[in-house]
Formats: C-alpha cells, structure tokens, sequence
C-alpha cells in the first residue's frame, strides 16, 4: 500500500470483463423490477457481482424481470429495460425483488404464485427496499427472519404481527434474504460472495468498490486473521476463492500473489499449519459441505461445482474431512 492506496489485486481476467450469460455463469440471479422501483438499490446490488467477475471465472450472471416482459420506469423517471417475464423463471431460481414506492400497486395474484412456485421448488427468493411486503403477502416469509427499509417497519409490523422483523439492515439464510435497500444491496452481495467463495474475495471486491463492509461478523476470527497476513497470501486465498470450481494449478497461484511458491508454502506452513494446495483443497471442500447441507443440490453437482472431475476423488477427500460420505450429508438437506 502507498500513498493510502489499497494494493494492486491479481485479476485473472480483464478488468472490463464481458457480461455473462446464464450459461457461462456458476450463478444467475434473476431480479424482478417492480414499477417506481429504486435505481440506486438495483446497482448496489448487480455492481459487487460485475466486479466479482474479475476476479475469478464467470462467477454471476442476471436477467432482469418484469411482469411483461416491458421495460420497467424507476422512481427517477429513467426506464430501464429487461431480458423477459416474471412468469418465465426457473422454478428453481434466485430470484430478487426490487421494488420502493407503491410496491403492491402493480403486483397481481399471478405474480405472487411465481414467488410461491419458487419456494415450492427450493428456489431462493429475496427482497429489497418494500420488496418483503409483496414476499409477504405471497406467503413465503414464514419462518424467516425479515429485514426491510426503516421506514416500513410500523407497517409491517401491523400487517404481518407473526414475522420476525430485524433491526439490522439485511437478514440472509440459505433461502431468503431480505434488506433496507439503497446502499444495503452492495453489503447483501458482499455477504453472499463471502458465504459462496469466502471472505477474502468479499474484501477485494469492496475495496474495488471503495466500499467498506459494515456487517462483517465480529465473531469470524479469520476475518479477522486476514488483516494481519502478508499481502501475498492474502493475493492467494482471493484467488483461490475465486476460482473453487475450476481449481487453479499451485503454480498459477504463486504467480497471482506475485511469491515463488517455496516461500508461498512457508507462509502458509506458518500462519495455518498446511500448505497452500491443502488450503486450497479444504476451501472447495467447505464450499462444496456448504451447497450439501443448505440447498437441494446433488453430490455429483457440488463436486463439479468445487472442481472435482472424478466422484471417487471427492468422496474420499470429503470423508477425510468431514468424517461423512457427502450422501449422508445431502440426506439431511437444507435445514
């Protein structure tokens, strides 16, 4: 660091890269405009998830929604517009809803069966701003904890008095997340990235964005941990984490942190008592424990999804650090 300047970061891409489409991406999150809609919370939103892209390898893609498949006017008067209907949404999609002023006024029953198909299918669902009003009254908040905009808050309350409603800005669970809006949306997707792919990233795309992450967990003792690690192994965990689906070669790691991999091992042999390749191997490994037990996902697409190309491989390294098949944790499910 110079002159208050963050470091230089490893890009394993260009810095402009291209948008992606939902088949490149390992994720596609499809965001639902709702009219009057707020500009602002949309792009705090979708902006941490184009940076993350730089990082690693075709990481997020969006489509955006409207009930027609027509552009959609913000609150600002600027009409934004979409990729296609609300209705045509995967039933098991993550799907945003982004909504402010007058968030009920063009909603339909139609639109709030698309939120409960989704749910029905363990689909993710979120919403932003007044956006947990119309997830509400879908009917697919229950039993989830409910953040919304300040503001909103007595309302809520009156009309939904058996939802868990949050002081803090966002709440996040494996199906749900929900949040204030506005600038809220960039610490949403910091938190999302953080749980898919680690906190290291997390932390590279803020300072991208010269943002600072306000709802960092005080407990997370490796969160802390980073701040005191050399900038080279730090260089090396953002890239790691930034590519657990397609793993990197150790080689190119070392390159990326900018350290000969004699000393990247000692560093690592040093602040974590394993090399960089166990490192590397047990980040894809919690990832693919995390897609396991909080999502419907199969064994043989968490393990192609943390890299793995041979289901014996990843079987046996799995049991070697989770005392478990990777079956017996699927069996149990989202919990």
């Amino acid at each position: 660091m110079s002159d208050g300047y963050p470091e230089a970061w490893p890009y394993p891409r260009p810095d402009s890269p291209p948008l992606l489409s939902p088949e490149q991406a390992e994720h596609t999150l499809d965001v639902w405009l709702v009219p009057k809609f707020s500009m602002l919370t949309l792009f705090c939103m979708l902006e941490p998830l184009r940076v993350a892209n730089r990082f690693g390898r075709d990481l997020f893609a969006w489509r955006l929604r409207s009930v027609d498949g027509e552009g959609v006017v913000a609150s600002n008067g600027v009409r934004i517009e979409v990729d296609g209907q609300l209705a045509t949404v995967p039933d098991d999609a993550s799907l945003m809803v982004v909504s402010s002023y007058e968030a009920e006024a063009a909603v339909t029953a139609q639109d709030r069966a698309v939120l409960r198909r989704v749910a029905a299918h363990g689909g993710w669902l979120g919403g932003l701003d007044t956006a947990p009003f119309i997830l509400a009254r879908a009917g697919v908040l229950e039993g989830h904890r409910v953040a919304l905009h300040w503001e909103s808050v007595p309302a809520f309350r009156r009309e939904f008095p058996r939802l868990r409603v949050s002081r803090e800005r966002f709440e996040a669970d494996p199906t749900r997340q929900t949040g204030a809006g506005g600038t809220t949306g960039i610490d949403m997707m910091l938190d999302r990235i953080a749980r898919d792919y680690g906190p290291a990233l997390a932390n590279a795309v803020g300072r991208q964005l010269v943002h600072h992450r306000h709802d960092e967990p005080s407990g997370d003792d490796r969160q802390a941990h980073l701040a005191g690690l050399p900038r080279s192994v730090v260089k090396s965990l953002a890239a790691m984490e930034a590519n657990l689906a397609q793993a990197l070669p150790i080689p190119e790691i070392c390159r990326l942190a900018g350290q000969s991999q004699r000393q990247l091992t000692r560093l690592f042999l040093a602040h974590f008592g394993e090399t960089p390749k166990q490192c590397y191997l047990g980040m894809r490994l919690d990832r693919a424990q995390r897609l396991l037990a909080g999502s419907h996902c199969r064994v043989t697409e968490a393990a192609m999804a943390t890299g793995f190309q041979h289901p014996a491989h990843f079987s046996r390294a799995y049991r070697a650090r989770f005392a478990e098949s990777p079956r017996e944790t699927a069996a149990r499910g989202p919990g």
